[in-house]
């Protein structure tokens, strides 16, 4: 069994390394298809150089090996480093410092990298590295020395798809590379929706698909069409095979021709398509909430949707197709990868809006005005409107006061903006300050919290997604860890800091306290009491699929978004599936006995027991009133034959009897069970 393996490499001896990324371990197929662990312990990430099962990655994403098979690298991507591993299962960093991200240049641990995704073996014995978030590709010698062959470390919206020589090059986001016989490195140039190639003089030039333009269009190079590529692979004649990724397609381009064929798979179905229930389209959906009528509102590429109870759906605001940051009325704004929505008083919603590093507010009759921060512009200024800077917020919710409280997800922090505009830092120490420490206020810190929620008691819940973690925040500013344990991935029910999740990447909240989780990169959706006990609601721990049914039955890819509605129906945005699933909670859980019992004499005990669903409200009618009780009780009833156990929780109420225990007393005791 494999867990999101996201690389491999074969060495001569036809030897098959794998990345096996969500496991984080290293894996080995012999060339009789034996698979073993090679490194790393299976469903525990970490940062530990050692042997074998010792030794600890997180995340790693891509694997190059020797020839020989003497020395196996891996970018271990969530610590930001390459780690080494001999043939002897021992592991060692070879550069970079875990933790410790940025573009630095320089030999081992002297360097630094910034979620590394791809690694690969040149003919000379370099490696060249796909520097994802610091959009650069780097060179990393057999001895350790890296350095920056093209890009500087920034992918700015004007110039993010630049070609030129090294540093004057710009990438966004690459995440796939190799290296042709001729020492020309090919780049999968995710966000770009391009395929670029460096020359061993470093010139870099875009051979196919066409900046910021997604498709599945065959043909010329440049007139061809990809969707979010991620891998790439040189050919023994040096032509080009590329993982079009979320066309779910392999496509090759022949490069003497420049011509772009679809070598297999078919793309799935999405778009941006407006209509009812399953005609509709999505693309990539990441969030959802609901506003006072039961209507969903989803942030879809550059739109704003929106999907009625009877589940039409229509763009409310952007324009799916086409970015930019424009305030205006529906379709004439303009979004840029918009990840987070809520919905305010008077049904005002509220946006994240991501790549413009802004937030955007939309009133009920689609006009839209940007808040605070200002497009293209990522920093962490406090200040009024466009005064104040966000780098990269993804999730933000809304109080009953209008004031929005915003994930911040690349300064690390939680702003607070107010209905004028003011924005101020809430929580978390902020821009260069990753960490997991619970505090007050700015003393605290976060590692890329992503979705957040509030209460009915104004509590903010977090999905601190670098963390693994769900973080409270009260109203006064106290951050404390709700449920998980930072940098310890896993799927684990449990109470509080026993309960584990894997990159968890939204939240929602019910007035009563009841949290759930978009658990993401585990594709399941959790449940947390108020009393912090985790459990799992729907989906199953590292089983992707696109199912509906009951709880276990049920299977998402990769949920990034999730709301709950007054009435309990729980809306989540299943994005790899381009959908938005919607369920009811299922009903609680009562187990208990039919009572039938003669008159109860004045001074006789009955002790009720009953067994429910941890979270649910639990009431007792005795005949006379209703008692608030939980667990056991001892009540004194006159001439009540039955009791009545009703159980209120997020998906309806029920009622049964109860078992009664009666004692007589006094010097003739009797005991009758019923």
């Amino acid at each position: 069994r494999f867990n999101f393996p996201t690389d491999v490499a074969i060495d001569t001896a036809n030897n098959v390394y794998v990345a096996d990324s969500q496991n984080h371990t290293i894996r080995k197929i012999s060339a009789a298809g034996v698979v073993t662990t090679m490194a790393g312990l299976a469903g525990t990430n970490g940062q530990a150089d050692g042997t074998g099962s010792a030794a600890r990655f997180w995340v790693p994403s891509g694997v190059a090996v020797e020839p020989s098979g003497a020395n196996v690298y891996v970018t271990d991507r969530t610590n930001h480093t390459i780690r080494r591993i001999t043939a002897a299962g021992v592991v060692t960093t070879f550069a970079g410092k875990a933790r410790s991200n940025g573009q630095r240049d320089g030999f081992g641990e002297q360097a630094s990298f910034y979620y590394p995704y791809d690694i690969v073996m040149g003919p000379t014995g370099d490696m060249y590295v796909a520097d994802s978030y610091d959009h650069s590709i780097r060179k990393v010698t057999p001895d350790g020395r890296v350095t920056t062959i093209a890009g500087d470390g920034t992918a700015s919206d004007d110039d993010g798809s630049r070609d030129g020589t090294g540093a004057a090059a710009r990438f966004s986001f690459p995440s796939g590379v190799a290296v042709a016989g001729n020492g020309d490195v090919w780049v999968v140039d995710t966000s770009n929706q391009t395929i670029r190639k460096i020359t061993p003089a470093g010139v870099v030039t875009t051979i196919a698909g066409r900046v910021d333009t997604t498709g599945i269009n065959d043909g010329a190079a440049t007139a061809a069409r990809f969707r979010y590529p991620h891998a790439i692979a040189v050919t023994p004649n040096g032509n080009v095979v590329i993982a079009d990724t979320e066309n779910h397609t392999i496509r090759y381009l022949d490069v003497a021709a420049l011509q772009v064929t679809t070598f297999a798979g078919h793309p799935a179905v999405y778009g941006f398509v407006d209509a009812q229930g399953s005609a509709a389209r999505f693309f990539f959906p990441t969030d959802v909430a609901f506003d006072s009528a039961g209507n969903l509102y989803v942030t879809d590429n550059h739109a704003i949707r929106k999907v009625t109870p009877a589940g039409v759906v229509t763009t409310f605001a952007g324009n799916a197709s086409v970015s930019g940051a424009v305030d205006g009325v529906g379709a004439g704004a303009r979004f840029r990868y918009p990840s987070g929505v809520a919905v305010g008083p008077g049904d005002v919603v509220y946006v994240a809006d991501t790549d413009n590093h802004t937030i955007r507010k939309i009133t009920p009759d689609g006009t839209v005005t940007t808040l605070a921060g200002l497009a293209g512009q990522a920093e962490q200024t406090n200040g009024t409107g466009s005064a104040a800077r966000f780098d990269s917020p993804f999730g933000l919710t809304v109080d009953d006061r209008g004031n929005v409280y915003v994930a911040d997800t690349y300064n690390h922090a939680i702003r607070m903006v107010e209905p004028t505009g003011v924005v101020t830092s809430f929580a978390g120490l902020g821009r260069g300050y990753p960490g997991s420490k619970d505090a007050v206020g700015t003393s605290a810190t976060f590692r890329y919290p992503s979705g957040i929620a509030i209460d009915g008691a104004r509590n903010l819940y977090v999905a601190d997604w670098g963390n693994d973690i769900i973080r409270k925040i009260t109203p006064s500013g106290v951050v404390t860890t709700f449920a998980g344990t930072f940098y310890a991935g896993g799927s684990n029910d449990g109470i509080g800091t026993d309960a584990r999740f894997s990159e968890p990447r939204d939240v929602a909240v019910t007035a009563a306290g009841v949290v759930y989780v978009a658990d993401t990169a585990n594709h399941t959706i959790r449940r947390i009491s108020p009393s912090g006990q985790v459990t799992t609601v729907a989906g199953r721990a590292g089983s992707a699929g696109n199912v509906d049914g009951l709880g276990a039955a049920a299977r998402f890819h990769l949920p990034t978004g999730i709301a709950v509605s007054s009435t309990g129906r729980v809306a989540v945005v299943d994005t790899l599936n381009h959908n938005v699933r919607v369920g009811d909670a299922a009903p609680p859980q009562i187990l208990s006995l039919t009572l039938s019992v003669p008159a109860i004499d004045p001074g006789e005990s009955a002790v009720l027991h009953w067994w429910t669903a941890d979270g649910t409200t639990v009431s007792i009618d005795n005949g006379i009133g209703t008692v608030e009780a939980t667990g056991t009780r001892v009540v004194r009833p006159t001439q009540t034959t039955r009791y009545t156990l009703t159980v209120t929780g997020p998906g309806g109420t029920v009622t049964k009897s109860i078992e009664l225990l009666v004692v007589k007393s006094g010097p003739r005791k009797r005991s009758v069970r019923h």
